[in-house]
């Protein structure tokens, strides 16, 4: 009952203490003074809060009258609050840690990487992915969740041991030589308590201190002492020589559980940013395609507009009915693009509530719900273009991938050493000290066969204890052990094993920089084609405003025709849907450019610290006014 209430107030903070963080572990309460000094010995319970499934309040907040308006900038607030891709790799870190945990408590390392979660693409690019770089974030010690295998010398188990054993029993045995024993069937009734306290260190050294106690009553009457009582105080180091000797070999797990931690932290950090990126990308994707069935709305109302001409000028027969049959013919057309327009509008609304709900379409209230962008794509003044071997220095400093493979090459060096000290022999030299005791009161049935008792033997507990530390009969022992393989073919595979995976770690990294490269100087043309085909698009569209314009008013004069009216009017359709699109492609390729430059968080201004707990302290940006 006592535990069942210790976990129901734990889960209740852990729940209040989702306020300030999604993921969270509840340490155990300090035990009081008395029970500090057995701390290290009991099993310290911590307890995980449960996962958040639900939404942060800031969704509902910005659901007014049937629809959910957006800026740019709740989009991101919403994806590092909601978004399970983040969620998921959020804790990263923290299993990280608790690894860097039990490899400092003596445990192998145990892979817990979470793979880098790839974001949905936008209606009009499905199959393309946003992280235009193609480079995928570094992997791991392992797979997920497994247990490695270790290679090399066994770390030392850093936790401290104390084990205590007692034991009460009767042995009889029978005798030939009953002068000697003074019975036929000798009969022992003991009782024995040993405690004994290890410890191993980083350096390869290891010591056992143990304590043992033991009465034993005999029947026979030629004991002198009887019941006696014996005890020793034994001690014994081993030190590891060649093999397991040192810290860069014993260590080596925590170092590298501690660099996995802060690849864990880059790990987020990517997957952070390639979420926003895209979520950003479907946003921008949806400013368009609203855009779209704008300018399709105006070419169906301006279609249906030539229609009713032609129709009143056919009916006073200014018009062959031809025209009215072309005319309408248009307003079908005009019909059918508003139709594919709308319907790209409510599938990038179900992809884009996806990324930004824990719920996704399964909320009743979120499926129902339009959503509004209140943000537009603006095209900003072009500037000049820092040379391209700054932004590739400034890229391969701010890429996270870069410093993730730079982990990896250093880890697969830390194995290193444990795999190649694994072909040395294995020398252990150990010493051992023993301390004995040995007293009890003279025997009650002692026949007198062999002189008196020794008067240094009569005694208790306290004269046991006595002559232990006073150490009247000590044993020493030294040594060394010498263990050698022949052939050893497991430990050279091992170590040819793992330079191989150096070389290759380290080629990952070459390929790593130069991917960067690459991705900086395709971006960077990316960016620079899509401000031209932009603005080549916005001088398209105004001529097609332009000619229009003319062509309506030789029209009405009577000196051109329906067909060069429509064509006319298909002209400027096209022309607006390639401005939309080159607007759409423009912002498309400016987050790219940010992404390959490793700077989506810092143009976003998105702090990790928020990112990390799920909760952006900012308010939504969204006018109070807006849609009441």
């Amino acid at each position: 009952m006592r535990t069942t209430c210790v976990i129901a107030a734990a889960l209740a903070v852990s729940g209040a203490a989702f306020a300030q963080s999604e993921v969270s572990i509840l340490e155990p309460t300090p035990p009081p003074v008395a029970g500090r000094l057995l701390t290290p010995f009991h099993v310290q319970q911590r307890i995980v809060a449960p996962a958040k499934l639900t939404n942060s309040p800031r969704l509902t907040s910005l659901i007014r009258a049937g629809n959910l308006y957006l800026t740019a900038q709740d989009v991101i607030a919403l994806v590092l609050e909601n978004n399970l891709d983040i969620a998921v790799q959020r804790y990263g870190p923290y299993l990280a840690r608790e690894v860097v945990r039990r490899t400092e408590g003596g445990g192998f390392l145990r892979a817990v990487d979470t793979a880098l979660i790839a974001p949905p693409a936008s209606v009009s690019t499905a199959g393309v992915s946003t992280n235009a770089n193609g480079l995928s974030a570094g992997t791991g010690i392992g797979s997920t969740g497994a247990i490695v295998t270790q290679i090399g010398p066994t770390p030392p188990n850093l936790d401290p041991q104390i084990s205590a054993r007692f034991q009460i029993g009767h042995l009889t045995t029978p005798e030939t030589n009953t002068l000697l024993a003074g019975t036929s069937a000798l009969t022992d009734s003991y009782r024995q308590f040993q405690v004994s306290y290890s410890q191993q260190f980083l350096t390869g050294t290891a010591g056992t201190l143990t304590f043992s106690g033991r009465r034993d009553y005999y029947n026979g009457n030629t004991w002198q002492i009887n019941p006696f009582l014996s005890g020793y105080l034994d001690l014994t180091v081993t030190q590891n020589l060649l093999q397991g000797f040192g810290r860069a070999v014993n260590d080596r797990d925590i170092r590298v559980a501690r660099n996995n931690v802060k690849w864990a932290e880059l790990q987020l950090k990517l997957q952070v940013a390639t979420t926003v990126a895209a979520a950003l990308d479907l946003y921008y994707y949806l400013v368009s395609f609203n855009d779209a069935v704008r300018i399709k709305q105006q070419a169906l109302e301006t279609a249906q507009q030539l229609l009713d001409d032609n129709k009143k000028r056919a009916a006073i027969g200014a018009l062959p009915e031809i025209e009215v049959t072309r005319a309408a013919a248009q307003v079908s057309s005009s019909e059918e693009d508003l139709l594919i327009a709308q319907t790209n509008v409510a599938q990038q609304e179900v992809i884009l509530k996806n990324m930004l709900s824990r719920t996704g379409v399964a909320d009743k209230t979120l499926e129902a719900v339009h959503i509004v962008p209140l943000d537009h794509i603006v095209i900003p003044p072009a500037t000049a273009v820092r040379p391209e071997q700054d932004l590739i220095m400034e890229a391969l400093a701010g890429r996270p991938e870069i410093e993730q493979n730079k982990i990896n090459v250093e880890n697969q060096k830390i194995l290193l050493k444990g795999t190649k000290n694994n072909l040395l022999p294995s020398l252990q030299g150990f010493a051992e000290v023993t301390n004995n005791g040995l007293a009890g009161p003279a025997s009650a049935i002692y026949d007198n066969c062999c002189g008196a008792p020794y008067p240094f033997f009569i005694g208790g507990n306290s004269s046991v204890l006595a002559q232990l530390f006073r150490r009247n009969f000590p044993n020493y022992s030294v040594g060394l052990s010498l263990n050698i393989p022949f052939r050893n073919r497991q430990a050279q595979a091992d170590f040819v094993t793992d330079e191989l995976q150096l070389s290759q770690q380290q080629l990952q990294l070459q390929r790593a920089g130069n991917q960067v490269r690459v991705d900086v100087k395709t971006a960077l043309i990316g960016l620079q084609q899509a401000r031209s085909r932009y603005e080549s698009a916005a001088a398209a569209r105004t001529l097609a405003e332009q000619s229009l314009s003319a062509e309506q008013k030789r029209f009405q004069s009577g000196v051109s025709t329906v067909e060069l009216v429509i064509q006319a009017q298909k002209d400027l359709a096209t022309a607006s849907d390639a401005e939309v699109q080159a607007m759409a492609n423009y912002s498309h390729a400016q987050i790219t450019f940010d992404l390959a430059m490793g700077r989506t968080l810092d143009v976003n201004h998105i702090s990790m610290a928020d990112a990390e707990k799920g909760l952006v302290e900012r308010p939504s940006t969204i006018p109070e006014g807006v849609g009441r």
